[in-house]
């Protein structure tokens, strides 16, 4: 986040504050909340591992002492991690959450690495360890079927199927766009995204069952109802943050009681706030960059179904929820750490610590499932399906060429035509004024009989 200060204030290393960037105002109060505590953490941690080498008794289980072995060593490498890992653009509600975060990214990646080098049953019995009740493979729920808004047939309940379909992944869906809507800031990329997600349903319901679903579940209740609403309270959220005044003022400075609770719910909130303004059109390299964001971010979101299909997870497993909360607290700062990269003029900035292991554990993810069930991922696309995506990428390409190449060699073409026409304009205005042309000719002349006269 920016540093705090007065209007007009430059951030360090960053130049002068952005169009879009808030303004700040901090008394630079630093208490004893905001401190590293390196050396607190360091003696804690110094005395559990005594604890557990001279006080406790070791057990003679290996699996137990394996898994109590991989947990320790994750905890220790957290605990540097959050109070050594370099700090992100966040701050808030604390620097070391944040850090804390990335050094989750770096565990997890090591974890996608490892089931990536085992075979296809190990790395599914694998999973056992974690949860015994995995490494069975689990049937998939078909969302298709009776497609009916009214069954006549059902005289009990003629809106059964509507029913059925309002389970738990309706607030999911809702919640969980309103999060991505706060992570991407802008409208047209989150409507792309969602009815491009839709799309890919449609398109990869033959490889995974649970993608078949009715159309009025597609669009009415996926994309208008939980999907749009999300991303309206979402941006109806940005707009607040936008417009909030961002003045800081330490907790023991503030003399009301009702102040200092305030300031205390404020310490959730961002620092200060970021308008993000990607411009897709602006140039080549933003549209690559913003068509590569879209991408990436849709390839996560199938990873959600293919790797609980192919590590034969249930939906509802925590696993599954666990990493969802993963890619809610990561995503928001990969995002923009990307938006500053494409923001700077210095085209070879490095790329952020958290939006380079977003992108890593994002292939590394798509690798297991290929390797893990490569006869799911290459059934053949039915051939309308085909068609339909090659028309789509022969639009985006055509477009792509109109706008970054073809259009500009119009323009230019127009601009040297229109120059070309006003300096023959002018000439022949000139030629066409011959009293005015024999003056501007002869004026040297009369210059020089003036000056030889004198």
């Amino acid at each position: 986040q920016p540093n705090g200060g007065a209007p007009g204030a430059e951030r360090d290393g960053a130049g002068p504050r952005r169009s879009t960037e808030s303004e700040v105002y901090d008394d630079g109060t630093n208490t004893f909340f905001w401190r590293a505590h390196t050396l607190t953490v360091l003696f804690i941690l110094t005395c559990a591992l005594g604890y557990v080498t001279l006080l406790e008794e070791t057990p003679q289980d290996t699996a137990y002492n394996t898994k109590r072995g991989i947990v320790a060593s994750i905890l220790v490498f957290l605990c540097f991690g959050v109070t050594q890992a370099k700090d992100g653009p966040f701050s808030r509600p604390h620097p070391a959450y944040w850090r804390f975060w990335l050094c989750v990214s770096v565990v997890y990646e090591l974890f996608l690495i490892f089931i990536l080098f085992q075979t296809v049953q190990d790395g599914r019995q694998f999973m056992k360890y974690i949860d015994p009740h995995l490494g069975v493979p689990l049937p998939e729920r078909d969302y298709g079927g009776n497609c009916l808004i009214y069954d006549p047939g059902n005289g009990t309940d003629p809106f059964h199927n509507i029913w059925d379909k309002l389970d738990g992944f309706v607030p999911a869906h809702f919640f969980g766009w309103y999060l991505k809507t706060l992570m991407i800031r802008d409208w047209w990329m989150c409507m792309i995204i969602s009815v491009m997600f839709e799309f890919l349903e449609y398109s990869l319901e033959h490889q995974l069952p649970n993608f078949s679903e009715c159309w009025w579940d597609h669009w009415i209740m996926d994309v208008i109802l939980c999907n749009g609403l999300g991303i309206y309270c979402g941006m109806k959220t940005l707009s607040w943050l936008s417009l909030k005044t961002y003045k800081w003022q330490g907790l023991w400075n503030i003399p009301t009681y009702k102040g200092k609770m305030k300031r205390i719910v404020f310490q959730f909130t961002p620092y200060s706030w970021v308008k993000f303004e990607w411009k897709p059109a602006s140039s080549l390299r933003r549209w690559l960059a913003v068509c590569g964001i879209i991408f990436v971010f849709l390839l996560a979101e199938l990873n959600t179904f293919y790797l609980k299909f192919v590590l034969w997870m249930p939906p509802e497993h925590y696993l599954v929820l666990l990493r969802l909360v993963f890619f809610v607290n990561v995503g928001g700062v990969a995002m923009r750490e990307i938006y500053d990269f494409m923001d700077d003029p210095k085209f070879h900035k490095k790329l952020g610590q958290q939006a380079w292991l977003v992108a890593a554990i994002t292939a590394t993810e798509f690798l297991i499932v290929v390797k893990y069930d490569p006869y799911t991922l290459t059934l053949s696309l039915p051939f309308y399906i085909t068609q339909c995506w090659i028309l789509g990428i022969i639009l985006v390409l055509t477009w792509t060429a109109w706008r970054f190449f073809i259009r500009d060699i119009t323009l230019r073409y127009k601009e040297i035509r229109r120059q070309k026409q006003e300096h023959r304009h002018e000439k022949d205005k000139c030629l066409s004024n011959g009293d005015g042309h024999s003056a501007l000719l002869d004026e040297p002349n009369g210059n020089k009989l003036r000056e030889r006269k004198l």
